[in-house]
């Protein structure tokens, strides 16, 4: 197989310097080391943007990219990994019945009562940009953030741990988010249209990703057990069996989250490729 990845990761908002993570560069960096040493990626072959690279403009070129060259044959199988917080967004283009999950790049921006389309990475873009992949082309996301605030518990707060998520930015868009209904990225792997689409999620839509300091570092919780998993197995696992072992390791050391996994239930008893 051709393969191509991009991996991000953001730890500083240029206009939230408050609302920081510490442990999202240290995704990129260990899911890079992976995809080279356990799925073989060469290095030339893997774009990682940090911080102040992650704008949303850039990402999308990257990924439209991506894109562009699995259309025309060069690659057939590609990986994106996003580390960040989340957030959510009500759809202000005149449905009044949808509500958008969010990614926040370096450039997040509020525009009124809400985020700014221009600085905000929605679901439905990610959606809009991966089906235009050829049916031939095997796709992995990796996201190792969350779009609720709800999930998190008192047991969090004894720890290092600080939850990937950012709240809407007015009262008056909290209030249309939580009238709406979910948009469509998730809902597109959850109904599985194609076996070769691909997508890990940190935890439930009602929990948060944890950004904690694991083992003398700071990681995402899922990325750093994930990256365990793989590398102890050697990849002889099948998806299914790893997310196991993976939820394992993270209640195992108390946390609240649960990874998910949204693939075909065949695609699910592969190991990855």
């Amino acid at each position: 197989m051709a393969r191509k990845a991009l991996c991000v990761g953001i730890n500083k908002f240029k206009n939230f310097p408050n609302n920081g993570l510490n442990g999202c560069v240290n995704d990129v960096n260990d899911l890079a080391a992976l995809l080279t040493d356990c799925f073989g990626f060469a290095r030339q072959n893997i774009v990682t943007l940090t911080d102040s690279q992650a704008t949303k403009a850039n990402i999308v070129a990257h990924l439209n990219a991506m894109v562009q060259g699995a259309r025309a044959g060069k690659f057939d199988h590609l990986v994106f990994s996003l580390s960040s917080h989340g957030t959510q967004t009500p759809d202000t283009s005149g449905d009044e019945s949808d509500k958008y999950e969010a990614f926040c790049p370096y450039d997040l921006a509020v525009k009124g009562d809400h985020w700014d389309p221009d600085h905000i990475l929605l679901d439905d873009e990610l959606h809009d940009l991966f089906v235009r992949l050829p049916k031939t082309t095997l796709l992995e996301v990796y996201l190792d953030t969350c779009h609720s605030g709800t999930g998190l518990k008192a047991i969090d707060f004894l720890f290092d741990r600080k939850p990937r998520y950012l709240p809407p930015p007015s009262l008056t868009s909290f209030d249309l988010i939580d009238a709406r209904s979910p948009g469509g990225f998730y809902k597109s792997f959850g109904k599985a249209k194609t076996p070769r689409h691909i997508l890990w999620a940190g935890c439930r839509a009602d929990q948060t990703s944890a950004d904690a300091h694991l083992s003398g570092a700071w990681h995402g919780a899922f990325t750093y057990f994930f990256c365990k998993q793989v590398r102890a197995s050697q990849n002889k696992l099948t998806r299914a069996e790893l997310l196991k072992k993976v939820r394992a390791d993270l209640k195992a050391a108390r946390y609240t989250q649960t990874p998910q996994l949204e693939c075909q239930a065949t695609t699910r008893r592969k190991k990855i490729a």
